[in-house]
């Protein structure tokens, strides 16, 4: 039996998804035509109480998308310094919009009101603009941490005061809703534009959406076109994503509790560091000790034992959970780290 848990986006539509995508209802999308793809976006923005919706292909083209959205050339964009917006997608806010990114070090992937407000230019014709404020929850390379709501209050405020606009990466934003019980509306209220993947957690094999309010879709509807996003009969991989919505949010909270089951029965193993702490959804961070590479030792000798894992660096690996977890595949992952662990 294999075990993959390098990451929720390796999933395969179910056989009632791969259904309702051969049943999907099309039209050409570019047009505002895809009736699937219509009922998605009006969908999704009602969750995340926004006015409008844009169906993209990725998380990284809507993060992209929102950014030029939300900016002019020659802006400046404050986010953390482990933002996905930042590390993994090749500079697009330079390439794609002509903005330079002011990166915060945050802690577990949180920056803080005061840290935002300290960044924040003073108007100086010597400065460029800050314009927007990015923050990201879950937090992927914090290890799916969840934002503190309390927190984007805060730096609501401070963006108010300072005329900045906010935007969320919340490809995760449904781990983080079914993990804390605060429904996707209150977490998308504090933010101008909210990005959402289906192709992570949910299941659904491609695609992504942001929402705002009518004018910011407008504009985000013109990027995308710039960007080569239009799609046409889009409602094929739409079908996917509405139905991931309708089918898989609640069972997000199955993948958190086999994250927990799984960081709990490694913590205690020799030369293996978990924080438990940040533990909080699907996604688990493991420090390998040893000289050398012993994150690619340790994934190399679990794949002999059919345990996917991701090495991230020279010490640390990466284990996520999601829907395609086999029944009993936390606790044959659990006995292969095992073996691995206690024959070092």
């Amino acid at each position: 039996m294999i075990v993959d848990l390098r990451s929720d986006t390796f999933t395969k539509p179910s056989d009632d998804m791969r259904e309702a995508i051969a049943r999907a209802e099309v039209g050409d999308d570019v047009f505002g035509e895809d009736p699937t793809v219509n009922r998605l976006q009006e969908k999704v923005s009602s969750m995340l109480g926004k006015e409008a919706g844009l169906f993209v292909a990725s998380g990284t083209m809507g993060n992209q998308v929102a950014v030029n959205a939300n900016t002019r050339p020659g802006d400046e964009i404050i986010l953390d310094s482990n933002a996905h917006i930042f590390f993994y997608e090749a500079g697009g806010p330079a390439r794609l919009s002509g903005v330079q990114i002011w990166p915060i070090p945050g802690e577990h992937g949180m920056i803080t009101a005061e840290q935002v407000e300290a960044a924040i230019r003073p108007d100086n014709v010597h400065h460029p603009r800050t314009r927007l404020i990015c923050l990201e929850n879950t937090h992927n390379r914090a290890g799916g941490t969840i934002f503190p709501i309390e927190e984007i209050k805060r730096i609501r405020e401070v963006a108010d005061r300072h005329g900045c606009r906010m935007h969320l990466d919340g490809a995760r934003l449904w781990n983080a809703s079914v993990a804390t019980g605060i429904p996707l509306d209150e977490w998308a209220a504090y933010f101008d534009s909210v990005s959402v993947c289906f192709s992570k957690g949910m299941g659904a094999p491609v695609g992504s959406m942001i929402a705002g309010d009518v004018e910011f879709i407008e504009e985000a509807h013109r990027v995308r076109k710039v960007f080569g996003g239009g799609m046409r009969q889009a409602g094929i991989i739409a079908a996917g994503a509405l139905y991931a919505v309708e089918h898989h949010l609640d069972r997000l909270a199955d993948d958190h509790r086999n994250a927990r089951q799984l960081a709990e029965a490694l913590v205690e193993l020799p030369g293996l560091s978990i924080d438990l702490e940040s533990v909080q959804t699907n996604i688990l961070f493991m420090e390998v000790e040893g000289s050398g590479s012993p994150a690619e030792e340790t994934m190399e000798r679990l794949k002999e034992k059919e345990i996917l894992v991701l090495a991230l660096g020279t010490n640390r690996i990466r284990a996520v959970t999601h829907l395609d977890i086999p029944e009993g595949g936390i606790e044959s992952a659990i006995e292969g780290f095992r073996k691995v662990f206690l024959s070092r």
